[in-house]
């Protein structure tokens, strides 16, 4: 399947909207009120996740026919470095502030991240096992998969998180198993509706006015159920995640358009730079604009906070580049199951090509 710039744009919507979350809920606390930013995450949440998960699941087909050793080294191995690194460099730079003052409680704090994923990075450590059940079940019929992705996601959402601002489920104590019972789905019909979904963004680019039109409704409709408690409703979660899922396909597909709008493909192509690392610039900007009291407005420091995690990402990614910190965002040949033909480092890390 030929990669699209739509689904590049789609991607830097949702990992916008990533550290727009994390970033105004510690602003939030930090500040002790909520702002316009807060409203735009609540939002977003029938959709955020589901919407990057479904992207995911886009460009696998191919992937899924390897042999054995190259499909781990790509969909595995290659996620599992990233993890165990940033697990190691977060944990690093938040030792004082967890109290991981000795080497015991900070390699027992390792080792827990490694089976309970550690904040933000859980969607890193997720992936694998999407990858992994696509793979293991691509022999089986595609309407009975489906039809257990969608029994899970109904049974994790009926045990949901109380998080106002974030889909969850409660089901086990597993992390892991909840995020895996929740979003298999979004993931599994961006795979299996891969052509469908192409076949829609050629024609929201062929129907521009129509599309628009039909953003509004979907917006309108959108602000109802989750102001009513409507879409978090089981069963419910599905239509509304689906149909955000469409509007951020439609938005993707109306901004290639635009040059203007070229830096929201740029994010979604260097999603993984952006993921890994926002957080400790985010942290930084939290600190110095509520310390300094620029700003008394909850939502504009989150914007801000927002932006500059983004770009101070993208900064990082694009610096190291080329140096011996590239191991940072580029896997290194000694991090490979398979053999390199080039000797070097694989191509810069994405959410996932």
């Amino acid at each position: 399947m030929p990669r699209a710039s739509f689904a590049d744009t789609a991607r830097g919507i949702c990992i916008i909207m990533v550290v727009m979350m994390h970033s105004a809920l510690g602003v939030g606390v930090a500040m002790n009120g909520t702002g316009f930013v807060h409203d735009i995450i609540a939002f977003a949440k029938p959709f955020r996740m589901p919407d990057f998960f479904m992207v995911s699941g886009l460009f696998i087909a191919g992937s899924l026919t390897l042999p054995w050793r190259q499909f781990l080294d790509r969909k595995v191995v290659h996620f599992a470095y990233f993890y165990g690194l940033w697990l190691l460099i977060i944990l690093l730079v938040k030792a004082g502030e967890l109290r991981l003052l000795s080497p015991g409680a900070f390699l027992e704090a390792y080792a827990a991240g490694l089976v309970e994923p550690f904040s933000t990075l859980w969607f890193i450590h997720l992936l694998p096992f999407f990858f992994l059940f696509a793979r293991l079940t691509r022999g089986l019929a595609p309407f009975a998969v489906l039809f257990l992705a969608v029994a899970l996601h109904l049974l994790a959402a009926s045990w949901p998180g109380d998080d106002p601002y974030a889909m969850g489920s409660t089901l086990t104590r597993s992390t892991m198993v909840n995020s895996f019972c929740l979003y298999l789905i979004y993931f599994l019909i961006g795979h299996h509706f891969r052509a469908r979904i192409f076949a829609f963004a050629r024609l929201v680019s062929a129907r521009p006015k129509v599309a628009i039109f039909g953003l509004i409704f979907w917006a309108l409709e959108q602000a109802i159920g989750v102001r009513t408690g409507l879409a978090d409703i089981p069963g419910f979660t599905l239509f509304y995640a689906i149909f955000g899922v469409l509007a951020v396909v439609t938005l993707a597909s109306l901004l290639e358009r635009w040059r203007c709008f070229d830096w929201l493909a740029i994010c979604g192509r260097h999603s993984l730079t952006i993921y890994l690392s926002f957080v400790l610039p985010m942290a930084a900007g939290r600190l110095v604009l509520v310390k300094s009291q620029l700003f008394d407005s909850v939502g504009l420091v989150s914007a801000l906070v927002t932006a500059g995690a983004i770009m101070a990402s993208l900064a990082l990614g694009a610096a190291v580049r080329g140096m011996w910190l590239g191991f940072l965002f580029r896997r290194p040949a000694w991090a490979h199951l398979a053999s390199n033909s080039a000797g070097a480092t694989s191509p810069p890390a994405r959410l996932p090509v």
